[in-house]
């Protein structure tokens, strides 16, 4: 594998287990449709410091042995239920982005 793909793979792996340490910002349901908001602290390529939120997406499921699953697959009927839910979500971020705007300002 070049360097290249290496770190970004490493970043990754990184990135995934840091989320797996942390709770979610928020989350979202309608019925079996969620979303988990997830706020981040990046380094920009200059070295400052940022925050910026990622989006989970799932739809949990029942499966024939009873055991409970999660899939990024929708049906047809699920797909309004995630607008709702993905709706919220993106509200969520953009007033919140506003309100930490405001407070660096203040």
């Amino acid at each position: 594998m070049p360097k290249m793909a290496e770190k970004k793979s490493e970043r990754k792996v990184e990135r995934m287990e840091k989320q797996t340490q942390q709770a979610p910002e928020r989350k979202f349901s309608t019925g079996a449709i969620q979303v988990t908001v997830w706020k981040n602290t990046g380094t920009s390529k200059d070295g400052k410091q940022h925050e910026y939120r990622t989006f989970g997406f799932a739809r949990r499921y029942c499966d024939k042995t009873g055991a409970w699953k999660s899939t990024a697959s929708l049906r047809v009927n699920d797909l309004p239920k995630a607008i709702v839910a993905l709706n919220k979500a993106y509200e969520f971020a953009i007033l919140r982005a506003q309100a930490e705007e405001e407070e660096l300002v203040i």
